[in-house]
Formats: structure tokens, C-alpha cells, sequence
């Protein structure tokens, strides 16, 4: 769990993957980000397809910031063997963190071999690149939350991840029935799609043990911390 007291605004920077993800993003758009995830000393910086890796790796050459992208963004249905090809793509263009969105109705309808064999083509596609899975919680109940949670881990994958950021985000609720299935395993959990103010709820989440908050609003949410310290969600500073 992130101890918040012990994090300055430079070190809290590697609890956030910073990202661009609009339909309308152009390569200026992209630049601007990855240079705001390196003066915030991000985790990483994701765009929402492959298309922008190129761009993302000449930005970030020389720094210690993962280079990120969605795959099979934003809804995730596409067959498992679509994407694996988008992985290694994704992988030979230089993503080094690479999050999927899991097939959301497959796993409603307990189809559930269809998301064992995408998790393991995914995991065997990333070829040792950090991997997070999406499950998009705002379209499923609580049991099959815990469902994809436990596929995920079995699957190897570093991260389970809330959203996608594209719909509605997740609930505390909803986080921690993730947090209470994967508690005890080597899984990581990932925020995104925080809800407004997203400054107040991306600590909480943090607070409440999340590892990473994935977000279009990093900088915001990093630049609040003084002002949530002083209003008492975040515990004060100490060296």
C-alpha cells in the first residue's frame, strides 16, 4: 500500500500513469503529455492505440517512464488471437506497459474459457512487458468482479485494473471487492475512470490501496496534494 506521508510531489508522481486518450488527440497533444509525465515523474504515459507509440518513445527516450498504450480500446470484444496481434504490434512498436480490456460480455455470460484463452495469449504476446487487464466494473456486478479478479491473477497478469476511463468509473465499493479478492496475491491494482472531484477521490483510492491511478487528469490530481494535506485527506509529510 502507498504511504502517502512519506511521498513529496516528485516521488508521488510514480503513482499515476499519466495519459492522452481523446478521439480528436493529434501529435502535438501527444508530445505535450509525455513532457507533463516527465516533469511529473510519472509511471507512464499511455496513448489509446499503438498508432502513437512512435511518437511516445522519441518523447520519453532516456527517462525511466514506461511507454503505455490500450489494447483493443475501449470495448474490448474483439477474439483473443486480434488481441495478441495488437499486443505484439504494440510491443515491436516499444510499449513497455500494456493494458487490454477484457471481454466484458463473455464473462457476463460466463464464457468463461474465452477470457482464460485471451488473458494467456495476451500475457504470452507481451513477452515480459508489464501487463494490466481491464474489466470496465461499471458493467458488472460484484460477483463478477471477483470472478475477473481471480482469472487475472491466475493469468499472471501484473495488474487488475477498474476501467478503461471511457464510461463511468468505479465506486469504492467496487475497488474494494477487488482489493479484498486479490488481497494476499502478487496482483497490483490499478484505478482509472476516477469521478469528479477527482482530486479527492483519486487519494482515497490511493488511501484505500491502490497502487497505481490511471488518469487524463494527473497533473491536476499531483499538483492538489499540498492542498489536500492541509484540508487533512492526506496525512502530513514527514522526511
Amino acid at each position: 500500500m502507498v504511504d502517502l506521508s512519506k511521498l513529496d510531489k516528485k516521488a508521488l508522481g510514480k503513482c499515476f500513469d499519466h495519459s492522452v486518450l481523446p478521439k480528436n488527440t493529434t501529435e502535438a497533444d501527444i508530445r505535450a503529455g509525455c513532457r507533463e509525465a516527465v516533469a511529473y515523474n510519472c509511471a507512464a504515459f499511455y496513448s489509446s492505440t499503438p498508432f502513437w507509440t512512435p511518437i511516445v518513445v522519441e518523447e520519453l527516450a532516456g527517462t525511466d517512464i514506461q511507454i503505455g498504450t490500450g489494447l483493443d480500446f475501449p470495448f474490448g470484444a474483439s477474439p483473443a488471437i486480434v488481441k495478441a496481434f495488437e499486443t505484439e504490434q504494440a510491443v515491436k512498436a516499444g510499449c513497455t506497459s500494456l493494458d487490454i480490456v477484457m471481454n466484458v460480455g463473455a464473462l457476463k455470460d460466463k464464457k468463461y474459457k474465452v477470457i482464460e484463452e485471451e488473458l494467456a495469449t495476451f500475457k504470452k504476446a507481451a513477452q515480459g512487458n508489464l501487463t494490466k487487464c481491464i474489466m470496465e466494473v461499471c458493467f458488472l456486478t460484484d460477483d463478477e468482479i471477483a470472478t475477473a479478479c481471480k482469472m487475472i491473477f491466475e493469468a499472471g497478469i501484473a495488474y487488475a485494473k477498474t476501467s478503461t476511463g471511457q464510461f463511468e468509473g468505479p465506486s469504492m465499493e467496487q475497488f474494494l471487492v477487488i482489493k479484498r479478492t486479490l488481497a494476499g496475491t502478487e496482483c497490483k491494482l490499478k484505478v482509472a475512470g476516477v469521478k469528479f472531484p477527482r482530486p479527492q477521490n483519486a487519494y482515497a483510492f490511493l488511501l484505500a490501496g491502490a497502487d497505481l491511478i490511471g488518469t487524463r487528469a494527473a497533473i491536476p490530481i499531483i499538483d492538489a496534494l499540498d492542498q489536500m494535506r492541509e484540508i487533512g485527506i492526506v496525512p502530513p509529510y514527514k522526511k
